[in-house]
């Protein structure tokens, strides 16, 4: 059988114009499958960014709410509510908003606010310039050193600004986990200010962060929070709502489909027609192999083998030429979000697999059915 598979391997390569071919059809489609389901996750992190930074057990929120952005104010007896329910450890509020940021100068730059429980601090970010405890000073905000930093003019320690006319320090430069998925520079500071300083409605309580004594106490919480009339969301369900909802409820999941399957198509017409041009024309030669006592089933191995290594290299080769301009993209556009994952990875490698199976059926079957006389007599 090594024989044989020397000999596919030999027929593969020797036109290297149709090889090239096979290869360039397969790494194109790979190339445009693996940037487009990227980019989608790349959404989706961004859009869950504050869920992943904060980096809570449990949030919980009004019925209604859809994604972490778009919070409905919870009243105040809830976080008392949700502090006597058994199993919880810890609970507190969180605020989240925006405003409009005054600069220097006097441009204006929409910020997203985020207040912290004033007593824990919970869901702060690591600090890469400055000391915690001075978030609790006069007019005191920590910005977040991500993609949209340099929009607020890349402040440092003891920079000013205005926030809906109230006066604003930098008292400190984190960095998180995730940038946000809007373009807009985020700012940390307590609840307490954050709820006086900004504009809300009669509640002002985003959510409530619960961390459980025990994970065996989350669906002992997540039921009574619900007898409460709310709802109660581990950090990656809240994550999985959110995506949800951007698949579902607006058009960025189905456009995401629509080119994933226009990317298989592309690379299933290109591949499965070259790939079998190729056997047509090296048909004498599977012919003469038959003729001189190669059996169907090692015609057919050669075959699989020759798809399978165009397959896996046309992928390999794709992976890498969309990591590279992910790479390239993201030193040139800090605010692009495509993130390769191992989903994604998972399904260009199912499509290829699709591909090349269509591709080297159409050649088994015209190789199968061969006679030897046939190639002999033309």
């Amino acid at each position: 059988m090594s024989g044989i598979l020397r000999i596919a391997f030999k027929l593969l390569v020797n036109d290297r114009g149709k090889f090239a071919a096979l290869l360039v059809g397969i790494t194109f489609a790979v190339l445009l499958m693996v940037m487009v389901t990227s980019m989608f996750a790349g959404v989706m992190r961004r859009a869950s960014a504050t869920v992943i930074n904060t980096g809570s057990g449990i949030w919980v929120m009004d019925r209604a709410v859809n994604t972490v952005a778009n919070n409905i104010p919870l009243p105040d007896y809830v976080l008392a509510a949700v502090r006597s329910i058994e199993g919880v450890k810890y609970a507190v509020p969180i605020f989240t908003g925006s405003a409009l940021a005054k600069l220097p100068n006097g441009d204006y730059q929409a910020v997203s606010i985020i207040g912290l429980d004033d007593s824990s601090l919970t869901g702060r970010p690591e600090l890469i310039e400055g000391h915690i405890e001075d978030i609790y000073a006069d007019n005191a905000f920590i910005v977040v050193k991500d993609s949209e930093y340099q929009k607020l003019g890349s402040p440092h320690v003891g920079a000013e600004f205005e926030v809906n006319d109230h006066r604003g320090v930098i008292v400190g430069v984190g960095r998180v986990a995730s940038a946000g998925l809007f373009g807009i520079p985020t700012l940390y500071t307590t609840y307490g200010r954050a709820v006086q300083d900004l504009p809300s409605t009669r509640f002002t309580m985003s959510y409530v962060l619960v961390e459980p004594k025990t994970p065996k106490d989350i669906a002992s919480i997540t039921s009574q929070v619900a007898a409460l009339g709310y709802l109660a969301l581990t950090k990656d369900q809240f994550i999985q709502r959110t995506s949800a909802f951007y698949k579902y409820q607006t058009g960025v999941g189905i456009n995401i489909m629509l080119m994933t399957v226009i990317s298989f198509i592309v690379g299933l017409s290109i591949s499965g027609q070259t790939f079998y041009t190729f056997i047509l024309e090296n048909l004498d030669k599977f012919g003469a192999l038959k003729a001189i006592g190669a059996r169907s089933r090692e015609l057919i191995a050669m075959i699989l083998f020759q798809a399978a290594f165009t397959g896996l290299t046309g992928y390999g080769l794709g992976v890498g030429l969309c990591s590279l301009l992910i790479a390239a993209a993201k030193m040139r556009l800090p605010s692009y979000a495509a993130t390769v994952t191992f989903f994604n990875l998972g399904v260009a490698f199912v499509m290829v697999l699709i591909i090349t199976g269509v591709a080297s059926y159409t050649g088994i079957r015209r190789v199968i059915h061969i006679e030897p006389f046939d190639v002999f007599r033309s």
